[in-house]
């Protein structure tokens, strides 16, 4: 009991670490599993371990507890799939995902052969398991190096998309070696059960999604039973699927969340977020559990060839890949190069390893003593892999970026908290004048009205920690906090400096900071802080018109504005090449050619609420 509470709290503890020090939390999460696992035997009194998993999960327990977790994750990253997206990304990730998987699969298991002198099979299923990237390590990278559009945009998608495919090319490689090794003519039965494998796999995820569907579209299920049912059916759907095909049962949990995100199902916000924080619980537990059960005469298995391996496949076999999944596209050779530097391994890397190894080695009895040797290689070679891109790849990542000149420049798209018709109107503006705009609300009106005047949106909590994770941002780099509520305007403003700075943070004056005239006032209020919530939303359908005035000098801005104030609104100064400043309590920069953007309502007067 004490072992079981003990990764469960410090798997919890390991994720707040990763938070607080800014770093993916695979890496505390292995660093205390080793500490506590293998090397906690070189300072116990009888060589025993602090925590062992074998201990814990007894014999086929372990194999069956592993097994349905990977199934959740993997459920839980399908629904974070949306085709419409992926269309939208063009041949580069398609690529990726065909060419350069292949190259991945067939580089890896030729270096693998030849350095480690692995048998075909066995390196043949190391080349599927070193496929997948993931979003829970790349996603952090992405955030620390903010890296241009195109690039950003290609690894935020392989890493959502690669885990999938990545765990079912690993599937099938398993099925391959499993059948090969008690086979002679092994090739069509592998062939067979791998179709029969992609078969039972989709064809059950897709039954599972329309069953849960039709639950919860004829509200069949109370509120409160929505997410465990979601995670009973899950379970469910992987477990029949290994009934009637081993090994199907991960392919059919990827399916059935990947169809689910690809439904209109107003629940699926709530259940995605459940998910998340099962995913996350599983995650901790299983690197804790898997790496704790790690022997030291496995780890000394890495030699000297094993970090040869590790540079072949990171500086020639990924590399490889990129330029060719990118032969006829538009990307320069600098961004080739970063997008190739940039591969690190994640949880499904580790959990479907451990998977496999934890099965093939129970079968001792029919692995020859070659082969067993291999089968015990596999984990702790895709563990180095895990700990090495992570590492290395995200220590040098920003370097790199910036040595290759394809760190993002600055951003000057507005994301608006709030999608209110005042927003609305505000983000048409900037929008028809080529700047980039995202709408973020709660409210499912508001978001339907922007939709219907062609405006991004996102449906969801905008003050979450993963949010980074579920929509791209690359393209924002000033905040506008439009809501009638002034806490959420100020906690978002604040939520975002680090990602945007102080200067780009921006919300609407309060009632209350327009009633008290003796205190001073923010500098990062919208428009002087001249206009608040309710009078703009009332401005906005008075007077539904923005419009420009040139302005030349500063002393232009303010002579226009000369005895004009209590009717003028101004929003933005225009300039020439199409930025826009904000009219806050920040020093403007006016040159020859900018245009003062204002709107003006002769019915109303704001002079007393000029700061």
């Amino acid at each position: 009991m004490l072992e079981l509470a003990a990764i469960l709290v410090l798997g919890i503890f390991s994720q707040w670490l990763a938070w607080k020090v800014k770093i993916p939390a695979i890496l505390p999460l292995l660093f205390l599993g080793l500490v506590l696992g293998p090397v906690s035997t070189l300072f116990t009194p009888e060589g025993e371990k602090l925590v062992d998993g074998d201990s814990i999960f007894q014999e086929e327990m372990l194999f069956h507890f592993v097994s349905i977790s990977v199934g959740v994750i993997l459920f839980e990253g399908g629904l974070t799939l949306q085709l419409q997206e992926i269309r939208k990304q063009g041949a580069v990730i398609r690529n990726i995902l065909t060419i350069g998987l292949l190259t991945t699969l067939i580089g890896g298991t030729y270096a693998a052969y030849y350095l480690l002198d692995l048998s075909w099979r066995f390196a043949f299923l190391f080349g599927a398991l070193i496929i997948v990237s993931g979003p829970t390590v790349v996603t952090p990278i992405l955030r620390n190096v903010r890296p241009n559009h195109a690039t950003n945009t290609i690894l935020k998608w392989e890493g959502i998309l690669i885990d999938p495919f990545g765990a079912l090319v690993a599937v099938l490689a398993y099925g391959f070696v499993r059948t090969s090794k008690t086979e002679q003519e092994y090739t069509f039965i592998a062939l067979k059960n791998f179709f029969l494998t992609l078969s039972t796999g989709a064809f059950l995820g897709v039954v599972a999604a329309w069953l849960l569907y039709y639950l919860l579209k004829k509200n069949r299920l109370p509120h409160y039973l929505k997410n465990v049912m979601t995670l009973a059916l899950v379970i469910l759907t992987f477990a029949l699927s290994e009934l009637i095909m081993k090994e199907s049962g991960l392919l059919a949990a990827t399916v059935m969340g990947v169809v689910l995100a690809n439904l209109k199902i107003e629940d699926i916000k709530l259940i995605l977020t459940f998910k998340e924080d099962i995913s996350m619980i599983l995650i901790s537990v299983l690197f804790l559990l898997l790496s704790s059960r790690m022997e030291l005469h496995e780890l000394s298995q890495l030699g000297v060839n094993s970090i040869i391996l590790f540079f072949v496949v990171i500086l020639i076999v990924r590399p490889l890949g990129i330029f060719l999944s990118t032969l006829n596209s538009k990307l320069n050779v600098r961004e080739k190069l970063f997008i190739s530097w940039i591969g690190p391994k994640g949880i499904v890397a580790a959990a479907v390893a451990s998977l496999f190894s934890l099965e093939l080695t129970m079968e001792d009895s029919m692995l020859s003593p070659a082969e067993l040797a291999d089968a015990r290689l596999i984990l702790p070679l895709v563990f180095m892999f895990i700990v090495g891109t992570v590492v290395i790849q995200g220590s040098t990542a920003k370097i790199v970026a910036k040595w290759l000149g394809v760190l993002r420049k600055e951003s000057n798209g507005v994301l608006f908290i709030g999608a209110n018709e005042a927003a609305r109107f505000v983000a048409k503006y900037l929008h028809k004048n080529g700047v980039p705009v995202l709408l973020t609300d709660t409210a499912h009106n508001n978001l339907v009205e922007a939709e219907f005047q062609g405006l991004p949106t996102y449906g969801g909590n905008i003050l979450k920690e993963n949010l980074w994770e579920e929509i791209d941002l690359t393209e924002m780099g000033r905040v506008f906090a439009f809501t009638s509520n002034t806490e959420i305007n100020v906690l978002a403003c604040r939520k975002f400096v680090r990602e945007f700075g102080d200067e780009n943070n921006f919300r609407l004056i309060s009632r209350r900071e327009v009633e008290v005239t003796n205190i001073d006032k923010p500098k990062n209020l919208l428009f002087s802080g001249a206009i608040d919530f309710i009078n703009l939303i009332q401005l906005v359908r008075d007077s539904p018109e923005i419009k420009e005035e040139p302005v030349n000098t500063l002393a232009e801005y303010e002579d226009f504005l000369e005895g004009k104030r209590s009717r003028i609104i101004p929003l933005f100064i225009k300039s020439l090449n199409g930025n826009f400043q904000v009219v806050a309590g920040y020093p403007l920069s006016i040159t020859r050619g900018d245009h003062l953007v204002y709107m003006e309502d002769i019915n109303l007067s704001f002079e007393s609420e000029v700061a």
